[in-house]
């Protein structure tokens, strides 16, 4: 009788091939250029690791646990599909690779809805021969402490396919992709009706003293911290006398009863730190330009506390990849519902969420913010107008990470002067000028001649809200209200609905709502 020899048995059951490639790394991706590109996965403990790409090879050894890592030099740019080769016990190659620039598109429902979706979806998918635009869709998973793996492929953008895209990451990526003429990858991490707290890591929860009440949750079933720990170990004990009973209940052909719950196992979408440690972690250290970001409803009745989350989520997201203050752009909420023109006090709905999103590009460095609130719809939480989403954003990104002379924000709100019985208010980003404007459909806006600006309230120092004039003055607003004799603080567009909000600077893109009290 001859013996099987244990290399052919080995070769028949696939053991040879150990070495793993983290699930970001398949046929069609797509890698950052111009940084270095880190490339990881598993592998047997001590086994040696060799990879390849672009005339580099670089080497590195599983760890004990089996994990290894190297980083490729910076590559330029290339929309050459090559082949990126790992070898191990066993080869691994990836075809079609290729460099450009790599965004992750994360948030709620408005960032997960996709191309079908949208207004002019036929025409927008038949053009959408685009096959140097490729996405990657992370599956939805919500998980109690971090993972390395999920099943996804990267997919070039065509008729076929284009329909499935994140719909204001399609739109973005094909503006900087015409204007730059190199590959975009969009990674696609996100989950209709989720909070901001679930995106969150556990190490942004504890750096921040607002968000402790937050961060004690996380920790009550991390194992790395005394109240986890301890939970572990009661869950342990629990075990071991779950086990006899399930044993005895087995041995009289009964059903066992239900195995407890380890800590961090139950919950849903909605626990803090839930939806990082299942579409965010596995994506670290993945070499990326920058993150855009659209959520905000579930927290829409937030206003500082969203502030805080917002700092506490860029600089988690920003500690975890380890390649610096990389950008953060993100999209204003969109008008919605209705609000009352008689109430010129405003503060109805997402008015204060608003206000945070205003103070976040303030207040966190390298972040903008794509102001939308003149093409929302009041029966529809989801604008079906996402081309001019994914426009404004990109011209942030234009302008601030590709060095184009273009202008990226309408009108921000800079400061208030008292003049009198009327304020003057001035801009930042006023472009070519201030105008009022009207926007229909995917219309370029439209300059409305001689129209009045509205939705402009102004108050005293009694702190009633009147409604008011508002007249444009060189590169400022001037506002007033015969009812207000000695004014002290102006709001616009400050309601859950400012439908009709008309005041944009010359380039067309709208001014984000605003107050200058703190009432």
């Amino acid at each position: 009788m001859h013996r099987i020899s244990p290399l052919l048995i080995a070769l028949a059951v696939g053991q040879l091939a150990a070495v793993e490639l983290s699930p970001m790394f398949n046929d069609n991706a797509v890698l950052q250029r111009d940084r270095e590109v880190a490339v990881w996965g598993g592998g047997k403990p001590g086994e040696q690791i060799t990879v390849r790409f672009a005339g580099q090879e670089r080497q590195a050894t599983a760890d004990a646990d089996g994990r290894w890592l190297v980083r490729l030099a910076p590559l330029a740019a290339s929309k050459e599909g090559r082949d990126l080769v790992v070898a191990g016990e066993g080869t691994v190659t990836v075809k079609n690779v290729v460099v450009g620039e790599v965004w992750i598109c994360s948030g709620q429902s408005n960032m997960e809805w996709v191309v079908n979706n949208t207004m002019n979806s036929k025409d927008e998918i038949a053009a959408a021969e685009l096959p140097l635009i490729r996405q990657l869709d992370i599956p939805n998973l919500h998980r109690g402490s971090p993972t390395t793996t999920f099943k996804a492929a990267w997919t070039p953008a065509s008729p076929k396919t284009a329909g499935g895209f994140t719909a204001v990451g399609f739109y973005f990526a094909r503006e900087i992709a015409r204007e730059l003429d190199v590959p975009i990858g969009l990674i696609a991490s996100n989950w209709g009706g989720t909070r901001i707290e679930p995106w969150i890591s556990p190490a942004g929860l504890r750096a921040s003293p607002e968000l402790k009440d937050i961060a004690s949750q996380v920790d009550a079933t991390d194992p790395s911290t005394d109240a986890g720990n301890k939970a572990h170990l009661d869950h342990l004990a629990k075990v071991r006398e779950w086990l006899p009973q399930a044993e005895a209940a087995l041995a009289q052909r009964k059903p066992a009863p239900a195995l407890p719950a380890a800590p961090g196992s139950t919950g849903d979408q909605q626990g803090p730190a839930r939806l990082w440690n299942g579409m965010i972690a596995p994506l670290v250290p993945y070499g990326i330009r920058g993150a855009l970001w659209y959520q905000g409803e579930s927290n829409g009745g937030e206003g500082v506390s969203y502030l805080h989350k917002k700092k506490a989520l860029v600089s988690s997201w920003r500690q975890a990849f380890g390649q610096g203050d990389f950008p953060f752009y993100f999209v204003q909420l969109a008008n919605y519902q209705k609000s009352d023109p008689a109430k010129p006090e405003g503060g109805d709905g997402w008015s204060r969420l608003r206000e945070a999103q205003l103070n976040a590009i303030k207040e966190i460095p390298a972040t903008g913010m794509a102001v939308t609130i003149d093409i929302g719809e009041a029966n529809d939480i989801h604008p079906r107008n996402k081309q001019d989403v994914g426009r404004r954003l990109a011209l942030w990104a234009m302008a601030k990470d590709y060095g184009k002379p273009v202008v990226h924000s309408g009108p921000l709100y800079a400061s208030q002067a008292i003049e009198g019985a009327a304020i003057r208010v001035r801009f930042d980003s006023v472009g070519g000028g201030l105008m009022a404007g009207t926007k229909k459909g995917l219309e370029p806006v439209a300059e409305s001649k001689g129209a009045a600006l509205t939705w402009w309230a102004i108050a005293g120092e009694d702190k009633v809200w009147r409604k008011a004039e508002a007249r444009i003055d060189g590169d400022s607003v001037v506002v007033s209200s015969p009812e207000v004799a000695k004014p002290v603080a102006v709001r616009y567009a400050f309601a859950m609905n400012p439908e009709g909000a008309n005041l944009y600077n010359r380039e067309g893109l709208p001014a984000s709502p605003f107050r200058t009290d703190s009432w």
